[in-house]
């Protein structure tokens, strides 16, 4: 039976962590769970822990604020005994008009998105890198593929987020250290419990869950889920500017 991987998840309340961290928990593996909520944090390692994860640990800690972050994150590499893996998956949708009205929402989002995210992508990419191996996965977004009326400010975020990601991939280029970059479309979380749902390009958190899981095996720098956004997103990019500013998205 294989070695059981040591799982350090930041925003171990997410929907799609959780369901990730399913699949992780039915190999025995070990997880930690960092998050602000310990309520939920609970409830999630004690569903992980039935599911036959080896050990499930958990951390209160609100990701967003970055002060002492290098020590922080010291103290969960040490509670987990080493990192195999690490998980970064929270983020906040935002409001997009209240940002336009209130640029301290503004600020916060970005910070949130991208700011925090990168640092936190760092401390983890400057273990892996003295460990010598092992995975660094990442959510990111489809809006960060091209800025657009309805999202501009998170897009925004999550653009700097992809670009950040690709810069630590190519840096572990050709070395046992895999970054991933993971680029949803419309999924169906609590995240976007306030979003109409229905039609095609709507996925469960399970089908993106699998699609990680798989990325991870095959050591894939970046990838979109459903698969079917890579193209979506490859006629949004390519649009001559005279017609996709007539779209309303």
């Amino acid at each position: 039976m294989p070695e059981p991987k040591k799982i350090l998840i930041l925003g171990g309340t997410s929907t799609i962590a959780e369901r990730w961290a399913r699949l992780r928990a039915t190999r025995g593996d070990r997880l930690l769970l960092v998050g602000r909520d310990p309520g939920k944090l609970s409830i999630v390692a004690d569903d992980l822990r039935a599911r036959g994860a080896a050990e499930v640990l958990v951390a209160e800690s609100d990701l967003a604020d970055t002060d002492g972050a290098p020590q922080r994150f010291a103290a969960f590499v040490e509670r987990l005994g080493g990192i195999d893996v690490a998980f970064i998956a929270y983020g906040v949708l935002g409001d997009h008009a209240a940002g336009q009205a209130d640029t301290n929402r503004l600020e916060q989002g970005l910070r949130t998105n991208f700011l925090s995210a990168a640092i936190w992508c760092e401390l983890v990419a400057g273990a892996l890198e003295t460990a010598g191996a092992g995975t660094l996965v990442t959510i990111s977004s489809v809006a960060g593929d091209r800025g657009r009326r309805s999202n501009y400010a998170y897009g925004a975020a999550k653009a700097g987020l992809s670009v950040f990601l690709d810069g630590l991939a190519h840096r572990f280029a050709g070395t046992p250290v895999t970054v991933v970059a993971v680029k949803p479309g419309f999924v169906d979380t609590p995240m976007t419990a306030h979003v109409q749902k229905g039609g095609p390009l709507w996925a469960t958190a399970e089908r993106v869950a699998e699609d990680i899981e798989r990325a991870i095996v095959k050591r894939r720098a970046v990838i979109y889920t459903p698969w079917f956004w890579w193209g979506v997103m490859l006629i949004i990019r390519n649009l001559p500017r005279a017609v996709f500013n007539r779209l309303n998205i």
